[in-house]
C-alpha cells in the first residue's frame, strides 16, 4: 500500500484517543530540529479555527487484542496498515520542516505482545531523538504489560508518556475488553509516576541528571459504554491525581461501533456528560474540591443542566452570599462564575479598594452566574430569595446539539504539498 493511503488510515484510527495535550514539557534545542516549550506547542490553526500541532498517528491498527468498543479489535473488518519506525521518524521530520506540526503523538495497536510492540514504538522515538537531532515534543503510548524497563526506555525519549485505563472497574473491563487486566494496565502506570518522582528528585540535584517523561503521564475514560456512575469515574480520577500524581485525565465519550450485544445502543455519544466531568476534574485539580464533594452516594451522577460548581452552590445556598471585599482565596473559588485567575486578581484589587459589582465585571468575573452568590459592599445586584429552585431556572444552560468532530491533519493542506512531504521532496 502507498505511504500516503497507509498514513490516512492510521491518522484516521488514532482519532479516537484524546489524551494527547501537548503542554508542560522544556525541551531546549541545542545542536538539532525543534523545540518543545512549556507554555505548549499549538502553532498550526486551521481556517475553521482549530489547531492543529501534532502528528497524531498509530504505528499500526492491526491488534491482536477483541476490546468491544475499539475500532481497531481484531473481529472488526476494517482495512489494516503499518508503519516502519523509520517512515514515522522521516514522515515526522518532514511535517515538521513543512510546519504542519511541532510534535508527534505515537500510539498502536498491540502486534505480537506488549514487550515487541513497546520496543517499536521507542525505536521510532530513538531515531527522532538521536539520528534526526530532533527536540520537539513526543508523545509516548505505553502498552498494557509492557516490561518496566521498557517504560523506563520510552520516558527517557518521550516528553509525555500514557497508557489509557478505558473502563473505571474490573468488571466492566473483563466485559467489554477480556484480553487486558487491570493490573497490566496500572503496573505500567506506576513504574512511570516512580520514575517521574525520581527524576525530578534527582534533577534538584543536578540539572544535568536524564529527563523522564518532563510532562508527566496521562490517561483515558471512556464515558457510556459501561454502567459505573460519574461518582465512580471521578473517584478514580481523584486517586489518579493523588497516588500516582498523574498530569490530566482525560474522558471520551463512547462513540458506538459494532460491537454486538457486549455494547450499549446509544444514538449520539454522551458528549454533554463528558462536558460535566471535565469540569468536575477541573474542579478537583484546581479548585480545592474532593469528589465527595462533588458527588456523593445520594448524588452519584452529575446535574447535566448546570455545571458542577453550580449544582454544588445550590446544594450549599446557606453558604451563601459571601462578601467579595472579605472572603478568603479559597472560599472565593468556590463562588459560580469566580476561576482561578479572577480569584487572584480580586484579592490583588482589593488591597487599594473596596470593589463593586462594575469592578468584579473589569476583573473577569462571570456575573451571570457570581452574582447570585456574592455581595459587593454589603449591597446584592438581585433581589432574588435564595432559593434552590428559582436560582437553578436562573443557572440552567441551554442544550447543545452540535456534533464534534476530530480534524485531519490533512484539512487545508493543498495535495502537491502533501505529496512533497511524503516524497520527501523538501
Amino acid at each position: 500500500m502507498e505511504l500516503e493511503k497507509r498514513l490516512v488510515i492510521l491518522a484516521e484510527s488514532a482519532k479516537y484517543d484524546v489524551s494527547c495535550a501537548s503542554s508542560g514539557s522544556k525541551r531546549y534545542n541545542r545542536d538539532g530540529i525543534g523545540n518543545a516549550a512549556s507554555c505548549g506547542i499549538c502553532h498550526s490553526w486551521t481556517s475553521d479555527g482549530r489547531c492543529v500541532s501534532l502528528l497524531k498517528v498509530l504505528l499500526t491498527n492491526a491488534c491482536i487484542y477483541d476490546c468491544a468498543y475499539c475500532v481497531n479489535r481484531r473481529s472488526n473488518d476494517v482495512p489494516r496498515a503499518s508503519l516502519t519506525p523509520e517512515e514515522v521518524a522521516e514522515l515526522t521530520i518532514g511535517f515538521y520542516r513543512r510546519n504542519y506540526i511541532e510534535g508527534l503523538f505515537l500510539s498502536t495497536g498491540v502486534v505480537h505482545g506488549p514487550d515487541q510492540t513497546m520496543e517499536l514504538l521507542i525505536r521510532a522515538a530513538r531515531l527522532l531523538r538521536e539520528t534526526h537531532r530532533f527536540n520537539g515534543y513526543i508523545h509516548l503510548k505505553l502498552v498494557p504489560g509492557a516490561d518496566p524497563l521498557l517504560v523506563e526506555q520510552a520516558g527517557r525519549f518521550a516528553d509525555r508518556v500514557s497508557v489509557n485505563i478505558e473502563l473505571p472497574t474490573r468488571e466492566s473491563l473483563k466485559l467489554l475488553a477480556p484480553d487486558k487486566s487491570r493490573e497490566a494496565i496500572i503496573g505500567p502506570m506506576r513504574t512511570a509516576s516512580g520514575l517521574i518522582t525520581r527524576s525530578r528528585e534527582e534533577r534538584k540535584v543536578s540539572r544535568k541528571a536524564p529527563l523522564f517523561a518532563p510532562a508527566g503521564q496521562s490517561t483515558q475514560l471512556i464515558v457510556g459504554a459501561t454502567p459505573e456512575s460519574d461518582l465512580q469515574i471521578i473517584r478514580l480520577a481523584e486517586g489518579f491525581y493523588n497516588r500516582l500524581g498523574m498530569k490530566r485525565v482525560y474522558y471520551s465519550a463512547f462513540i458506538p461501533v459494532a460491537g454486538g450485544n457486549r455494547l450499549p445502543a446509544l444514538p449520539v455519544p454522551p458528549l454533554v456528560r463528558e462536558h460535566r466531568l471535565y469540569q468536575a476534574d477541573w474542579l478537583l485539580r484546581y479548585y480545592g474540591f474532593a469528589a465527595h464533594e462533588v458527588l456523593d452516594d445520594g448524588r452519584p451522577d452529575l446535574d447535566l443542566a448546570v455545571d458542577p460548581k453550580c449544582g454544588w452552590a445550590l446544594r450549599h445556598l446557606d453558604l451563601f452570599p459571601v462578601e467579595v471585599n472579605r472572603a478568603d482565596y479559597e472560599v472565593l473559588l468556590r463562588v459560580p462564575g469566580i476561576g482561578v485567575r479572577s480569584a487572584k486578581r480580586i484579592v490583588r484589587a482589593r488591597r487599594q479598594q473596596r470593589l463593586s459589582f462594575d469592578d468584579l465585571a473589569k476583573l473577569g468575573v462571570v456575573l451571570k452566574r457570581a452574582r447570585y452568590f456574592l455581595t459587593a459592599r454589603g449591597k446584592r445586584l438581585d433581589d432574588l430569595d435564595m432559593n434552590e429552585a428559582v436560582l437553578r431556572s436562573r443557572l440552567m444552560a441551554p442544550a447543545t446539539t452540535k456534533k464534534a468532530r476530530q480534524l485531519s491533519l490533512f484539512d487545508g493542506a493543498g495535495g502537491d504539498e502533501l505529496a512533497s512531504v511524503l516524497t520527501g521532496e523538501l
